[in-house]
């Protein structure tokens, strides 16, 4: 059974909103950020945001990281694509990347930054059965830790509740 979560946002396709989203990995644990501003205001998320025009994914992950975290990465692994339709229109899209930290990095939290508090959480945490606060990350994450295809999951929406979430594999070679 799905849970029911509003529509991020109305766009036209036309209009088409994009935006990048990352998990700083270190050991059993993933770098989250429990946001202060829709979207998902109050709930646990990777990092990232809107990218900018004329900017790749990859350059806009990487931005947003130094902007959220204040960490300056230069390697990230690109791992699918978040896209948001009610079966016509595609409202936006997200693409996600992986940045695997040593386990001896040193990045204290909490902390509080700009865009709400950062904290590292256990995985087993993140994918516990009755943990309400984390945003949409259940239906996505683990198939991106876990394997090494990448992925679009494509998320319905009805009404503005989510109806339905499925899972294409996407071509190997697509650049980001």
């Amino acid at each position: 059974m799905l849970e029911i979560f509003a529509l991020p946002f109305q766009k036209e396709e036309k209009d088409l909103v994009e935006f990048t989203i990352c998990f700083l990995k270190k050991g059993d644990q993933i770098l989250l950020l429990n946001r202060d501003f829709p979207e998902w205001m109050g709930a646990w998320n990777g990092v990232g945001g809107k990218i900018e025009k004329n900017e790749t994914p990859l350059a806009g992950a990487l931005r947003e990281i130094k902007e959220e975290t204040g960490i300056a990465l230069q390697d990230i692994t690109y791992k699918g694509k978040i896209t948001w339709t009610d079966g016509t229109i595609n409202f936006g899209c997200m693409y996600a990347f992986i940045a695997a930290l040593p386990e001896s990095y040193s990045y204290v939290t909490p902390i509080k930054v700009a865009e709400g508090i950062l904290d590292w959480k256990d995985l087993s945490w993140i994918f516990h059965p009755q943990n309400v606060g984390i945003a949409d990350l259940k239906y996505y994450l683990p198939k991106m830790l876990e394997e090494t295809n990448n992925y679009e999951y494509i998320f319905t929406y009805k009404e503005s509740k989510l109806i339905d979430v499925t899972t294409t594999p996407l071509a190997q070679t697509i650049i980001v």
